[in-house]
């Protein structure tokens, strides 16, 4: 069994119309991520989340779904002077949804400073992998993000992979540049990264796939994924020299495209696990999101997506499951 180890932040999410009926559920990229890996992946992965929440009812509720789900909440640290953020979610005719943020004072914004968070660092030396997103760093303060980044080098010398969503928020950061100094630092170390070509364009100026596979290259990432929505996506092995192209599913109910990369994400990560070949990876990503979206909210019912089983296929592809767990050099 592997163990991966998902940093971030969870938030309270309203979704519904403004002055009118209002749903209160709970998201962030990186918990909807770890939420379908333990949905799909079942007994081949142990998953670890890694945030802070407070001691509030809320906080309690979150943990008890979260556990509910397979995920172990251990490595969730409990502040006694701050709670969750919050998040509306605003969506427009075709499902595509604005955001508005509450999170400045969040449990998770200051977890790093932690009285237990050595604690935390202790537990990431037993993971194979680490997972976190661009969000996960855009919410700590910049110290804290260079103490994360440090963290994450150190373990990837010992042999642990890093996992990288660049999800880009500009919202979120200082400036581009600060945001481009800390991606430079993590593209270094990334294993796998999981980027969306939208959010590649704001931040980088790229004006196709291939110049962000160049780039991503360059910077020392050993392989990538460039997610084009409802076109599909790239894959490449840059050691290797393999790319290919995997095309979506067309899903003509969209309802929400809220968690759409972090369920895909999900996806591709169990394919991994797993073994599977890149593009079985990919399918089982696009397989999943293309559900998600046909509901709303961040976390869809379990039962929306208990079919999605990766263990039913066992296709593998050796290579691809040793280089990704570093047994390549």
């Amino acid at each position: 069994m592997k163990r991966i180890a998902l940093i971030g932040e969870c938030m309270i999410e309203l979704n519904g119309s403004s002055f009118g009926a209002m749903q209160q559920t709970y998201g962030g990229d990186s918990l909807n991520t770890a939420v379908y890996l333990a949905r799909i992946a079942g007994q081949s992965v142990a998953i670890d989340y890694i945030s802070a929440l407070g001691f509030d009812a809320i906080s309690d509720g979150m943990i008890m779904r979260w556990q509910q789900e397979g995920i172990n909440t251990t490595t969730v640290l409990r502040d006694k002077h701050r709670q969750p953020g919050l998040y509306l979610i605003q969506l427009d005719e075709f499902g595509e949804r604005t955001f508005l943020y509450w999170r400045d004072q969040s449990a998770a914004r200051y977890m790093l400073r932690h009285s237990e968070f050595e604690r935390i660092v202790k537990h990431l030396d037993g993971v194979d992998m680490v997972y976190l997103s661009g969000i996960s760093l855009a919410i700590l303060p910049p110290d804290d993000r260079q103490q994360l980044i440090d963290l994450l080098t150190r373990l990837s010398k010992k042999g642990v992979s890093i996992i990288f969503d660049s999800n880009y928020r500009p919202a979120l950061w200082e400036d581009s540049e600060t945001t481009r100094h800390c991606y430079h630092q993590l593209f270094a170390i990334t294993d796998l990264a999981l980027v969306t070509n939208d959010d590649e364009a704001a931040l980088w100026g790229d004006t196709s796939e291939e110049e962000t596979l160049l780039r991503l290259k360059q910077t020392g990432v050993k392989q990538a994924v460039v997610k084009m929505g409802p076109k599909g996506n790239y894959y490449e092995n840059f050691m290797m020299d393999i790319r290919t192209f995997v095309a979506a599913t067309v899903v003509k109910n969209v309802v929400d495209t809220t968690s759409a990369g972090d369920s895909f994400n999900a996806g591709f990560i169990a394919g991994v696990i797993r073994g599977l070949s890149p593009v079985k990876c990919s399918e089982l990503g696009h397989q999943l999101a293309g559900i998600v979206i046909q509901h709303k909210g961040a976390i869809i019912p379990a039962s929306e997506t208990a079919e999605i089983n990766c263990n039913n296929d066992q296709t593998t592809t050796n290579i691809f499951n040793q280089y990704i767990n570093k047994e390549i050099v």
